[in-house]
Formats: C-alpha cells, sequence, structure tokens
C-alpha cells in the first residue's frame, strides 16, 4: 500500500522499531509508527485525551474536547473514527494514514476547508458526516477516492451553489444531505452520475424554483426534501421525471397553490407533507391523482374549512395531520367520508377551530388514533365519529363547556377506562366553563354536577319516545275529528234532540191533560181528599180517547199520570 509521498510501505520488526526509538527524535517514532502493520501497531497508536479508543473493534471516540487537528497517532487499522464538538479546522493529509476507515463523523466542528482529494485514500469509506461545520464550497475533485461511500452529509454548512459533476467521484452514493446551507444555484449536472441516489436533502436552502433539470439524473429516487425554500408555485410536471418517488417533503416551501398537474407521473407517491404554505384551500382535485397516498400533512395553512368529500380520490390515505392553521373554523359533517381506510388523523392546535359538525369523522371503520388536542372546541356531538375501535383518544387542552350536552363523552370515557382489556389511551378533559366546574376533570363529574335532570340516556330515550308517540297520536285524533265533524253533529244532535222531544212532549200533554181536565169538569172531590171520577165524564173521556186514536193522537191518560 502506498504512503503519502508514494513509496512503499515495509514491514519492520519490533526489534528495529525499538531501536529506532532510542536513537531518533519522538515526532520521527510517531511518524514511523503509522506505517507498522496492524498487528504491531495496536501496542504504539496513542489516545488523544478525551478520546475512547478501543482496538479490539478498532473504534474511536472523541467527545466534546480541545482537539483542532485529526490526531495521526491512532491505530491505521481504525475503522470507525467519531470526532465531533471539537474545534477541528481543516482536514489535511493526516487522512492518509486511516485508509481502512469505513466510517467517519466530524460534525459539529469548525471546517471550512476541504481541499482537493482530501479523501483520495479511503477507498473503504461508506459513510462521511460532515454536518453543522463551516465549508463554503465544494468542487468536483472534493470527494474523488470515495468509490464505496452511501452516505454523504453536508448538512448545516455554508455552501451556496452546486458545480456541474460535484458528485461524480460517489457513484454509489444513496443518501446525500444538503439541507440548511445557502444553495441557490444548482448546475443541471450537479448530481451527474449518481444513478443510485435515493434520498436527497435540500431543504432549508434559497433555491426560487424547483430544479426540475438537476433533477433529471436522479431516476432511482425514492424520498425527496425540498422544504423551506421559495418555490411559489410548482410547475407543472415538475417531479415526471421521478417515477419511482415514494416520499415527497414541500414543507414550508411558500407555496401558493398547486396545478391540476403538479404532481403528475408521481404515481408511487406515498406520502406528502404540504405543511407550513399558504394554500387558501384544500386542493382536492390536484391531489386526486395520488391514488396510492398513505400519508398526507396540510397544516399551517390558510383554508378556513375542511368541506365534505375535501380528500375525495384518496381512498388509500391512512394517516392525516392538519395542525397549526391559524384560519381553519369548521370542519364539515362527510370531510373524510371518502377515506375509509384512515387510521390516524392529527387535527391539533387550531386555534381558531371550534366546530366540527356531526358525522364529520364517521364512516371510518379503521381509525385507531384521533387527536383533537389544543383546538378551540367547546362541545362535541355523540354522532361526530365512530368511538368504539378507538386506541387514542386526546381532546386535552380545549374549552370545554361541561354541562348536559357533553354527559355522553364523560360516559363513554368512564366505560372505556373501566375495561382495561380495550381501554383507550386518553388524556384526561379539563372543563373550562362553567365557573363553577373550571379545571374539573369531566370523568369525575357526576351527572347531576353537569345539570342533567335524566342521568340516565337510556331513560332520556324512553321519556323522549313516549312524548313523541303521545304528540302523534293525539295530532291523529285530532285530525279525524275535524274530517268528521258534520257527521259527528248530526248524530249527538239526532240522539239528543230526540230524547229531548220526547221529554218535552211528555211534560206538555201531562199538564195540558190535567189542567184542561181540571177546568172543564171541576167537581168536588169525594171525601178524604181522593180523587173522583164521574161515570159520565169516564164515558166521554174514553169516547173521545177512540175518536183521537182514530186520527192517530193518543192522549197520555190521567192513569200514566
Amino acid at each position: 500500500m502506498a504512503t503519502g509521498s508514494g513509496t512503499s510501505r515495509v514491514r519492520p520488526r519490533r526489534g528495529v522499531l525499538l531501536t529506532l526509538a532510542v536513537g531518533i527524535a519522538v515526532g520521527v517514532v510517531m511518524a514511523a509508527a503509522v506505517v507498522v502493520s496492524p498487528a504491531d501497531a495496536a501496542g504504539l497508536a496513542n489516545c488523544p485525551l478525551g478520546c475512547q479508543c478501543d482496538d479490539d473493534t478498532l473504534v474511536v471516540t472523541c467527545g466534546e474536547g480541545q482537539l483542532d487537528v485529526l490526531p495521526i497517532v491512532l491505530n491505521p487499522s481504525l475503522q470507525r473514527l467519531v470526532i465531533k464538538n471539537n474545534k477541528i479546522k481543516t482536514i489535511d493529509s493526516s487522512m492518509q494514514f486511516y485508509a481502512e476507515l469505513t466510517f467517519l463523523d466530524l460534525s459539529y466542528n469548525h471546517l471550512f476547508n476541504m481541499p482537493p482529494r482530501t479523501f483520495a485514500y479511503q477507498r473503504k469509506l461508506t459513510e462521511l458526516h460532515l454536518n453543522h461545520n463551516k465549508v463554503g464550497s465544494i468542487g468536483n475533485k472534493t470527494f474523488v477516492g470515495l468509490v464505496a461511500l452511501t452516505v454523504l452529509n453536508l448538512r448545516g454548512n455554508f455552501l451556496d451553489e452546486l458545480p456541474d459533476g460535484v458528485f461524480a467521484g460517489v457513484p454509489k452514493l444513496e443518501e446525500l444531505n444538503l439541507g440548511q446551507n445557502r444553495i441557490a444555484k444548482l448546475d443541471p449536472k450537479a448530481f451527474a452520475g449518481l444513478a443510485s441516489l435515493r434520498v436527497l436533502y435540500l431543504d432549508d436552502n434559497t433555491i426560487s424554483a424547483v430544479p426540475s433539470p438537476s433533477l433529471q439524473p436522479l431516476r432511482s429516487l425514492a424520498e425527496l426534501y425540498l422544504g423551506l425554500n421559495s418555490f411559489t408555485a410548482i410547475p407543472k410536471e415538475a417531479f415526471a421525471m421521478l417515477t419511482g418517488l415514494s416520499r415527497l417533503d414541500l414543507e414550508g416551501a411558500a407555496l401558493l397553490n398547486v396545478s391540476r398537474d403538479s404532481f403528475r407521473g408521481l404515481e408511487r407517491l406515498r406520502a406528502l407533507d404540504l405543511s407550513d404554505n399558504r394554500l387558501s384551500r384544500i386542493p382536492t382535485a390536484e391531489l386526486a391523482v395520488l391514488d396510492r397516498l398513505e400519508e398526507l400533512a396540510l397544516g399551517q395553512n390558510d383554508f378556513e374549512s375542511i368541506p365534505a368529500g375535501a380528500f375525495a380520490g384518496l381512498s388509500n390515505l391512512r394517516t392525516l395531520d392538519i395542525s397549526g392553521s391559524l384560519k381553519l373554523t369548521r370542519i364539515e359533517g362527510g370531510a373524510f367520508a371518502p377515506n375509509t381506510n384512515l387510521e390516524e388523523i392529527v387535527i391539533a392546535s387550531n386555534k381558531a377551530l371550534s366546530d366540527i359538525q356531526e358525522g364529520a369523522l364517521s364512516g371510518l371503520p379503521h381509525l385507531r388514533r384521533i387527536v383533537l388536542k389544543d383546538n378551540a372546541l367547546t362541545t362535541l356531538t355523540d354522532g361526530m365519529l365512530s368511538w368504539n375501535e378507538l386506541v387514542e383518544l386526546d381532546l386535552s387542552e380545549n374549552p370545554i363547556l361541561c354541562d348536559c350536552q357533553i354527559l355522553w363523552l364523560r360516559n363513554l370515557l368512564v366505560s372505556r377506562s373501566n375495561v382495561t382489556a380495550t381501554a383507550t389511551q386518553q388524556l384526561p378533559i379539563v372543563c373550562a366553563a362553567p365557573d363553577r366546574l373550571r379545571e374539573q376533570v369531566l370523568q369525575t363529574l357526576s351527572p347531576e354536577l353537569l345539570g342533567c335532570t335524566h342521568p340516565d340516556r337510556q331513560q332520556q330515550a324512553i321519556i323522549c319516545v313516549v312524548l313523541v308517540s303521545a304528540a302523534a297520536v293525539l295530532t291523529t285524533l285530532a285530525l279525524v275529528i275535524y274530517k268528521c265533524r258534520r257527521r259527528i253533529q248530526e248524530v249527538v244532535k239526532g240522539s239528543w234532540g230526540s230524547n229531548g222531544i220526547g221529554r218535552k212532549e211528555r211534560e206538555y200533554q201531562k199538564t195540558f191533560s190535567e189542567e184542561d181536565y181540571s177546568a172543564r169538569h171541576p167537581h168536588p172531590g169525594p171525601p178524604g181528599g181522593g180523587l173522583a171520577i164521574h161515570p159520565t165524564t169516564l164515558n166521554n173521556y174514553q169516547i173521545n180517547n177512540h175518536h183521537h186514536h182514530a186520527h192517530g193522537i193518543r192522549h197520555i191518560p190521567v192513569t200514566e199520570l
């Protein structure tokens, strides 16, 4: 193996090294130590202060310390070297001493300069972490020699551009992190040669448009992070070349809108983050082309409501996060009706959200976790969602009004907490009103304290059914009487009228017969006050009575009176 000077490495015996140690200065001994065989080098390696060196596992880890240069006295057979949170400013030729490295972490140092071919001897290195340093530029010779590298982390540096072919020396790279830099310019061939790249971070830079030309060579890309840039809009088919993309992160990309064709070509996309943008509405039609989408984040946008069928077309959606939207006030019934595979919904920290309509979260048979934390909800309706299959429920930090209308929720929480086998993980719901119940936990309140006259829901339901049934019967009876009122009047009048006339006629006839008879046939009564009837009068009465019968008129006999 060649050394830094290009000469052949020799294998001196231990006796030779000891002789050299006696006759040569300490600095020469340290330089000579790097050319010993792995077997002999272990005894000569020195471990710097603040580091942990293990010659068995060939791992050196240096914690926070005062190192400002890369040590050259470590075991040359070292495979993993971690020197974080130190003051190393540059990587010089000392790197050539550690040609066996497979993992190198120099993050959180003061690196600002990496000369060309700095890693020319690290042909076995698979991971290189240089994040959170002060690297201002990289060129197409910076990473020459890293033919086995699969992970390169340059996050949190001062890079402002990516020149042509800058990563041509790392053909096996699978993950590249360029986030939190100052990148504004990407050469169309900046990623040339990265046919194996799977994950790319370009978030938190100053990119003003989707770098579609630069992304063309990345045919194997599965995850792309472009958030915290300034795109405003996404051009038509901006990602169409990334046919294998499964995750796209556009969080905080300053998007005002997306077009119907913005996501066309992303048939395999599984996760999309559009949170922290300025979308004024749910882009229903624009998202409908992503029929395989399983995860969606839309929080911190400017829409005021989530209408019915807001996510139509996303039949495979399983996780939805709508948090931190300051203008969101209402979720309408059936908002998630087309998304029957939803398992988790997070709707939290929406400070103006006070109205979740009945049925807004119903019809979701697979829903297991729902977070409604820190909204402006004062009450909840019983039919808002199906509660039976929930595993986790968080309704904390809402200004809940604890009255009889919320009794159903109190009973539900109590019943589920008592059944340990299917208990729902839940944080306490604290009452915000009325004042007498402020800061009280809803689950601990009795129905009477909630102001419920009929605490039993079943009893309330029975009473309601009875009242409704009675009202229906009375209404039906009133309608029947109204429609048959004439007939009823005739029947009643005929019955009462006949009886009345009969009684009057009998009384009239009775009165007339007595008075008429007394006036026409006066005679003294018999002794003792009895009623005396003269034979002649009786004969006349019988004759007259026969006469009246002949004409259909019958006088009431005196004996009947």
